[in-house]
């Protein structure tokens, strides 16, 4: 690995040396890491894309050594007759230099603590002109001088994807899924899948709906798709690819959808676990681990990672190879995602401030916090996923009811904050607060498990607390009456308790250990969630026609 060496200083004897080994610069500050070339693609007659499994022979590389750390000597010597003057032992305490430190620009989405557990340092570590004592997220663009402590392999520092041709960003606006599945006809234009919740529906409108449903880019799904099963521009490329079109052999995720269910929430364990810095490493199946280039972004993490759940080593070198692996794949079927995500960067925006809300229900009303922050959508099962990088955005309120269950009540879900409904169906209402129609933009609020009596239809225009709907069973798994309640920001979900707090009238979002464990905190106040709504999970609203405080930065 190229690396800066430190300036060697020598005195010895008044006499003065230094040298500094050459380097070469690099995006970030540092020398980039070189990347083994392995073998050329795969030559294959059926799909150039499509890596089979073959060794890959990789080159002979010769580390350079660190750079070494010269000892200090004193000027008091003692000459030696009729012989050259020897040079002093060494003196007690030496200062061991480390590598080069790196030169790191925030990214969006960067807190300071998931720095830090990226590159294995203390936050204190971190230098920085600018403020890093804030609990908001820094600012992008911000450089930070972080120490440079790795001694593992690490991955390819080689961006291959923006994040926002991964969540279902403003990227993905415009896109025409059925119609470029179409214009494809591969085996998806005429496939159809049966769905628990709602029966037959056509391939196309399963990547569109997942697309939607999950906030990930719809073009993402379609190459991966391709990439792995040649399903999109070809045919299957067997039998096991048929039922199994993502590659994981897994009887339980049997068939389209669901296979693309388990790369969704594969994807989002990475992107989101990069986000909050408790992934650090990839696993292979042989067991193999790889560090995570620090100075990657969430993004690229999420391929890398999904990639590796299904691949070997040798499979995965191949595949993130930007010039003949899926990103050379992805550029070919929808162009350059660089120039895309240059439209819509930064995904946050520095200073991002959420907007004031108050608790979704009506005052007068017994509801309990039955649920503490866990996924914001969908279900990640402990048996098929790593949910130790999982992070957690939704928080779930239940309404009193006579049996429990799914009972219907009477309750209403109102507006948190106004704006514009902008979808309606399948037990989920979003509304869009800047109004401007798009859930890809700006902040969102989900509102889950709406029952369809009395719902509010999309296009609808909310003040605060208008009238949403009934909280139910209805729209996905559900074992009692509650409304699941989250926050998007341009595409991505935004963490429960993270740098951009969750406050509703003044409550604030605690996570616990687990999921679905937590608290809202207000001043000496405390609400306990509890799955069966005991006493010490109820809340009251305050007075509905209190305006809801703003949310200020804090400085914690």
């Amino acid at each position: 690995m190229t690396m800066y060496r430190p300036i060697i200083i020598v005195i010895a004897l008044s006499l003065i040396l230094s040298a500094c080994a050459p380097a070469t610069g690099s995006l970030w500050g540092v020398p980039e890491t070189p990347t083994p070339l392995g073998l050329q693609p795969v030559e294959s007659s059926v799909d150039p894309f499509y890596v089979h499994d073959v060794p890959i022979v990789f080159p002979t590389s010769t580390a350079l050594p660190q750079a070494e750390t010269q000892a200090a000597y004193t000027p008091t010597v003692t000459p030696t007759p009729g012989g050259p003057t020897p040079l002093p032992p060494p003196t007690a305490d030496i200062p061991v230099y480390d590598a080069a430190p790196f030169l790191y620009y925030a990214q969006s989405g960067d807190m300071i603590s998931a720095v830090a557990s990226r590159f294995g340092v203390e936050e204190s570590e971190i230098i920085s002109d600018a403020d890093l004592t804030r609990t908001t997220l820094i600012d992008p663009g911000t450089l930070l001088v972080i120490p440079n402590r790795i001694n593992e392999e690490m991955s390819p520092n080689v961006q291959v994807i923006p994040d926002a041709e991964v969540i279902f960003s403003f990227a993905g606006v415009g896109f025409d899924v059925s119609e470029y599945v179409q214009q494809q006809g591969g085996y998806l234009s005429k496939f159809r899948d049966y769905l628990g919740s709602t029966g037959w529906i056509d391939g196309d409108k399963a990547i569109e709906r997942l697309a939607i449903e999950n906030s990930i880019n719809p073009r993402l799904l379609l190459a991966l798709l391709d990439f792995e099963s040649r399903w999109v521009r070809g045919q299957p490329i067997d039998l096991l690819h048929t039922d199994y079109p993502m590659g994981f052999d897994d009887f339980r995720y049997k068939g389209m959808t669901i296979q693309m269910v388990w790369a969704i929430n594969t994807m989002a364990i990475a992107y989101y676990g990069w986000r909050a810095g408790t992934l650090t490493h990839l696993e292979f199946p042989d067991g193999s681990r790889l560090r995570i280039d620090p100075r990657l972004n969430a993004g690229t993490v999420a391929i890398q990672y999904l990639f590796s759940r299904e691949h070997s080593r040798s499979e995965w070198t191949q595949i993130i190879d930007p010039d003949s692996g899926f990103p050379a794949m992805y550029l070919e079927m929808f162009g350059d995602p660089w120039a895309r995500a240059d439209l819509v960067n930064p995904i946050f925006p520095a200073a991002l401030n959420q907007p004031p809300l108050t608790l979704p229900f009506e005052a007068g009303h017994e509801w309990s916090l039955t649920g503490g922050p866990h996924n914001a959508w969908g279900q990640i099962n402990p048996n098929i996923y790593d949910t130790t990088h999982t992070v957690f955005a939704a928080i779930d309120f239940a309404p009193s009811t006579d049996h429990g269950g799914c009972d219907p009540t009477p309750s209403w879900v109102t507006a948190a904050a106004p704006g514009l409904v902008v979808r309606s169906n399948n037990g989920a209402v979003m509304v869009d607060l800047d109004g401007d129609g798009y859930e890809q933009t700006g902040w969102n609020i989900l509102y889950m498990h709406i029952a369809k009596i009395d719902r509010v239809p999309a296009g609808t225009w909310l003040e605060l607390n208008d009238r949403i709907g009934h909280a139910s069973c209805e729209g996905g798994v559900s074992t009692g009456t509650h409304l699941h309640f989250t926050r998007k920001y341009n595409g991505e979900w935004v963490t429960a308790d993270g740098p951009i707090p969750f406050i509703m009238d003044g409550w604030r979002v605690v996570a616990g250990e687990k999921a679905y464990e937590g608290t809202l905190v207000r001043g000496d106040k405390v609400v306990l969630a509890d799955p069966v709504g005991q006493k010490w999970s109820n809340i009251f609203r305050d007075d509905p026609n209190a305006t809801p405080e703003a949310t200020p930065l804090t400085d914690e």
